[in-house]
């Protein structure tokens, strides 16, 4: 087991610090406000993170480790870094920010508050009376939708499991 010093704790809070820098690739939101750290490990200058991706099949993650991975690598005080992907949890939206959340209605993508069977509502003017326009969206974990009232086209993330 590692001994956590004071400086292992400036580093992991460094860590924290940079992790909250790193944007998802496709969407313009910080993998923490997305809710994919699951976990830092500082030990010895070797930082270890885990994260949980939104979607197991996501052609994203590749990019989103390298990215952890450099920023990580970058730190004072940091020799090595892991980052890894933890499969034994699935990643929910309760996993969201709140400024996560915001970030991406701004951005036209429609995020269910907490369940996926709640109403679906229109990021850009807020009514009910929208469509599916293709259950494949840009992205696997996507679909695309028309809003009827302003006739704005969306996206709302599909459900990575029964929720």
């Amino acid at each position: 087991m590692a001994t956590w010093t004071s400086s292992s704790g400036a580093v992991e809070a460094a860590v924290w610090d940079v992790l909250r820098t790193v944007e998802d690739p496709e969407l313009p939101i910080a993998i923490t406000d997305l809710g994919l750290v699951r976990d830092v490990h500082v030990a010895d200058g070797r930082v270890a993170v885990r994260l949980v991706p939104t979607w197991v099949g996501c052609p994203a993650l590749y990019v989103i480790r390298r990215r952890v991975r450099d920023a990580v690598l970058a730190l004072p005080g940091v020799r090595e870094a892991s980052v890894e992907y933890a499969y034994d949890e699935p990643w929910t939206l309760a996993r969201m920010t709140a400024e996560g959340r915001a970030r991406l209605a701004a951005h036209g993508l429609a995020v269910p508050a907490c369940r996926f069977a709640e109403p679906l509502v229109c990021p850009y003017c807020g009514s009910r009376d929208v469509a599916m326009e293709s259950l494949f969206g840009p992205t696997l974990c996507r679909a695309t939708y028309l809003c009827r009232s302003c006739r704005n086209p969306f996206e709302r993330f599909k459900p990575p499991h029964d929720e």
